[in-house]
């Protein structure tokens, strides 16, 4: 019957994390290449350094790797591989909280529009500021991610998951292991933390 392979199979992923959980290196290779960018930008985020970063990524998939036949799909795999991720990154920052501003603002592809996307988002209920004038700053962009950096980690995980990586609440919470109302509770924290310091700045 010869060796299988993924040649001819989608990328859906439970077809891949099966064939990956049955030794499919080729299946697991298209898995780690499917969401590596991602995972490596959620990262950098939390983090603030691109050495780090990439590093963090590297055990993110190391770890699933080893650990993908232990997966029982009770979350979705992207569920599953961001929450490894977030556990990894969170444990770093609580061990060593060296940030890099600079080295964040450089990865940030100013055609993707996604800080300023970002500010206008978290500041549009806010009839004080004008989000337009303000999200078409790039100085205000560079300070919105600047100011990210400065919150407490806890914080600046939620905004980059909901607001910068776009997940909805119930990714989150499967995310983070909380209940729902805790991340829209905790959510609407960070956010308000965000606004003041930019407000301050203002």
């Amino acid at each position: 019957m010869g060796q299988r392979t993924t040649e001819n199979v989608g990328v859906n992923d439970s077809v891949l994390v099966e064939l990956s959980r049955q030794g499919d290196s080729e299946a697991t290779e298209r898995l780690i290449l499917k969401y590596q960018h991602r995972i490596y930008n959620v990262i950098l985020r939390m983090c603030g350094n691109v050495d780090d970063a990439a590093e963090l990524t590297q055990d993110t998939f190391v770890k699933v790797i080893k650990n993908i036949g232990n997966f029982q799909a009770r979350s979705s795999f992207y569920t599953w591989l961001f929450r490894i991720a977030v556990n990894l990154t969170l444990n770093y920052c609580q061990r060593d909280m060296r940030l890099s501003i600079s080295s964040l603002d450089t990865q940030i592809d100013s055609s993707s529009g996604k800080p300023r996307q970002t500010l206008k988002e978290l500041l549009a209920d806010d009839s004080s500021i004008d989000p337009s004038a303000v999200a078409a700053n790039k100085e205000l962009c560079r300070l919105l991610i600047q100011m990210l950096m400065n919150l407490d980690e806890s914080m600046r995980v939620l905004i980059v998951l909901r607001d910068i990586e776009g997940m909805n609440y119930a990714q989150i919470a499967q995310i983070l292991g909380l209940e729902l109302g805790t991340v829209k509770s905790r959510l609407s924290r960070a956010r308000n933390a965000l606004r003041e310091k930019l407000e301050a700045f203002l």
